[in-house]
């Protein structure tokens, strides 16, 4: 968690409970590897080090089953609703209200609706966004937990060779987090609900790394919990997309990964969903939405005035991200040598601070 997402939580006085238990990183550990260069400074067999600190304020890393559970605490009994998956939804015929058809065959006509229904978003494809882009990479993730404490500094090492890239990071005293990308292998999707055979594809590929990298890699994977394991196909929606999109329309709305889902590159997508909420509840309080009546036409043109609003705001900022995140991804992907250069000066022309976007502040609530 990096310090856009703190200024955004420490809004919510509850949250602070959840930074006391997750540790502080100190600095981030690039690890390089090139076949052709074994006379480079070596500390780990044949890799060539570059230490970097993270960033001015605290970095941690968090599981996402925490952060959900304490968000769910705060929200009032009966408010949560599972197992609804959407089907589709449209502007009813006899309201003008947007009906939603769930995929149990249950259907709502709704006031409201602010979709955040991910990558494969059926709000987004009602809205006339284009659907998501893929990646070619693909990424593993798991968590490896240790009963009597690891040995690993509160550092983010990143492990990099060819087109992997493989980074470990501690979350507290007994737990790991550790991640994975890979070159995207087309295979049966039933193939990879296997988490075994997830893991060992992932060893398989990571087995021509340096012995000592390999063997630590190989430590954390073969010990992770398998029901923290997961490999997921990557999307982003294209920056220039995002750019003129429409992510609105009446009393419906995109939002979050729904409206800008970008790679994991800069760790920013959930920090940028967290913006959203921060950016769109501030506006609904200016204009005062609690003292209109529920369901008359006065509340539907100042929620429509707050969704434009909310657009207007966000876009530049998730351009920003999407692009970045858009060009490290395609530069850790590509094979070709005259590619990579080329992504590369775009990253320093365009983003000269590399780490610019974590000091970015969406004010307050």
């Amino acid at each position: 968690m990096s310090p856009p997402l703190f200024l955004t939580f420490f809004q919510f006085g509850r949250f602070v409970r959840l930074f006391y238990f997750h540790r502080n990183l100190t600095q981030y550990k690039l690890l390089y590897f090139f076949d052709r260069f074994k006379e480079l400074d070596i500390s780990l067999g044949g890799g060539k080090q570059k230490e970097i600190s993270l960033c001015d304020g605290e970095t941690r890393w968090l599981r996402r089953k925490d952060l959900i559970d304490t968000l769910y605490a705060e929200l009032p009994p009966g408010a949560v609703k599972f197992g609804c998956q959407l089907e589709s939804i449209k502007f009813d015929s006899y309201s003008s209200k947007p009906a939603l058809r769930f995929i149990d065959g249950s259907s709502i006509v709704a006031k409201v609706v602010i979709g955040c229904d991910g990558g494969k978003s059926i709000v987004a494809q009602f809205l006339g966004l284009k659907p998501t882009k893929i990646f070619p990479l693909c990424a593993v993730r798991g968590l490896t937990y240790y009963p009597n404490g690891h040995s690993y500094d509160y550092e983010f090492a990143k492990f990099m060779k060819d087109n992997i890239s493989v980074g470990r990071v501690p979350i507290d005293d007994n737990l790991v987090y550790w991640f994975c990308f890979l070159p995207y292998i087309p295979k049966d999707e039933k193939v990879w609900e296997d988490p075994e055979v997830t893991r060992q594809l992932t060893l398989e590929l990571l087995s021509n790394n340096p012995q000592e990298i390999h063997q630590e890699i190989h430590d954390l994977i073969e010990n992770t919990d398998m029901k923290s394991l997961s490999i997921t196909h990557m999307r982003y929606r294209a920056p220039w997309e995002l750019l003129t999109g429409s992510f609105c329309k009446g009393t419906v709305m995109v939002s979050g990964d729904a409206m800008h889902v970008m790679g994991p590159f800069l760790a920013q997508g959930g920090a940028a969903c967290i913006e959203d909420a921060v950016v769109l509840a501030r506006i609904m309080a200016q204009l005062d939405l609690n003292s209109v009546e529920t369901g008359s036409k006065v509340m539907a043109h100042k929620v429509e005035e707050s969704f434009n609003r909310f657009v207007k705001q966000r876009r530049m900022r998730v351009v920003r991200l999407s692009l970045q995140t858009y060009i490290i991804g395609m530069l850790s992907a590509t094979p070709s040598f005259i590619k990579k250069v080329i992504y590369f000066m775009l990253l320093v022309v365009l983003f000269p601070n590399a780490y610019n976007h974590v000091k970015y502040d969406c004010g307050d609530l």
